[in-house]
């Protein structure tokens, strides 16, 4: 946990261990914090336009647009078919008032806090035991990021350039400095001197 009045840097979780927790989560019955982290490592969007995602966008669907709270920006997501399937199998699980009601409602019948994420997303990491330093919302995003990075790593630059326009950054040296490339590169400099 940080200290209050501090700032830290959300880690990106390893591909491999986020899609593992995803899968432990539905198995344990965790449908709601399944389908967050699911959603947030597939898309990439902010928790603030999580948050106001409604059944009716998401299920049985391709493909949807939503309009950026942050930006403004409109940006139309894709829903690979593994996704749907998960997607209809949590709403089965979850059995929401109605296909207009938002996908993450708490046991209050309100939609979840940022804050309240926050703090599950920690206890998550402790109960899976997670290999994460720095857990938030904003963990899943930057996982986003550094899987579609590590898939294209052959053509990087196109990678850059393309999630830089679905982050809507303003230079690829926002986008590398964001995903933590910049420092990386920085420290493979001393491994690249031998004696």
């Amino acid at each position: 946990m940080s200290l209050k009045y501090t700032n830290t840097t959300a880690d990106f979780l390893d591909w491999n261990e986020a899609m593992n927790l995803i899968r432990n989560l539905s198995r344990d019955g965790n449908h709601k914090m399944s389908l967050l982290i699911a959603i947030g490592c597939f898309w990439g969007l902010r928790i603030s336009d999580i948050l106001y995602l409604r059944w009716n966008q998401i299920l049985n669907t391709d493909e949807f647009t939503i309009q950026e709270h942050k930006t403004g920006k409109n940006r139309t997501i894709r829903i690979n078919n593994q996704l749907k399937k998960h997607i209809a199998d949590c709403y089965k699980h979850i059995n929401p008032i109605g296909l207009n009601s938002p996908i993450l409602i708490s046991q209050m019948g309100t939609t979840y806090s940022i804050q309240r994420i926050n703090v599950i997303l920690k206890e998550i990491k402790v109960k899976y035991k997670l290999n994460i330093k720095n857990i938030s919302c904003h963990s899943l995003r930057k996982t986003f990021g550094r899987q579609v990075y590590n898939q294209n790593s052959e053509s990087a630059e196109l990678a850059l350039v393309k999630l830089m326009e679905l982050f809507n950054h303003s230079s690829v040296s926002i986008t590398k400095r964001y995903l933590g490339l910049r420092t990386e590169e920085l420290l493979q400099t001393y491994e690249s001197l031998s004696f």
